[in-house]
Parts: C-alpha cells; sequence; structure tokens
C-alpha cells in the first residue's frame, strides 16, 4: 500500500526515477482496486461507472510511473507512445518496463536502489 500512495503523491511528477518494485505494486494495487470494483458493479447491477471514474482518477499517477520506470531503465518517457502500435508495441513496454535498472546515476536522476 506505501507504494501505492507514493506514487499518488508523486502523481504529476514525471522527472525522476521508478524502481520495477514501485512500478509493478503500483500495478497490482491499481488491478486488485478496478476487478473489487468490477464486482461491485456487477453484484450491484449498475453499469462501468466506478470503474470509469476510477480509471480517469488514476490516468496521470500511472502515465508518471511509467515515464519514470523507463527513465529508470535509460529511455525516454516518450517511449510509452510505443505501445501505440498494435500488439508489438505492447509487449516493447512490457519488456522495458521489466527490465532491471541502469545500476549508476544516469541523465534521468540517481539510482534509486541507492537510497532503499
Amino acid at each position: 500500500m506505501d507504494w501505492y500512495l507514493k506514487v499518488l503523491k508523486n502523481y504529476v511528477g514525471f522527472s525522476g526515477r521508478a524502481r520495477r518494485k514501485e512500478y509493478w505494486m503500483f500495478v497490482l494495487f491499481n488491478l486488485i482496486v478496478s476487478a473489487g470494483l468490477v464486482i461491485l458493479e456487477f453484484l450491484l447491477d449498475i453499469k462501468s461507472v466506478l470503474t470509469v471514474i476510477y480509471s480517469l482518477a488514476i490516468l496521470l499517477p500511472s502515465l508518471a510511473v511509467t515515464f519514470r520506470r523507463l527513465h529508470d531503465t535509460g529511455r525516454s518517457g516518450w517511449w510509452i507512445l510505443i505501445s501505440l502500435i498494435p500488439f508489438v508495441g505492447g509487449i516493447v513496454l512490457l519488456v522495458f518496463d521489466c527490465l532491471d535498472s541502469e545500476p549508476n546515476d544516469n541523465q534521468y536522476g540517481p539510482n534509486p536502489k541507492q537510497f532503499a
């Protein structure tokens, strides 16, 4: 939960670096919340209002943490646009998100693993 709150507190921070753990814990928590909202909507027999509101609320933090994750691997945050290429783009972005951090400081800041 701390990783999720850390991302939310830095919701428009597109500079710097994000560790793999920070990124994937945020993704995991989002999946759990989204699944819970879908189940709640099904049980209450309502349309996808809650999931749409949650998705819009989490859009900027998701983009920011993805930019920071790409920075951690030494890539520009604009590599996120590769996901617009059908099929291949999403796979390439997934691979980039799974890669380990650059071991030393890079142009985007110090290695966040040194502070953990």
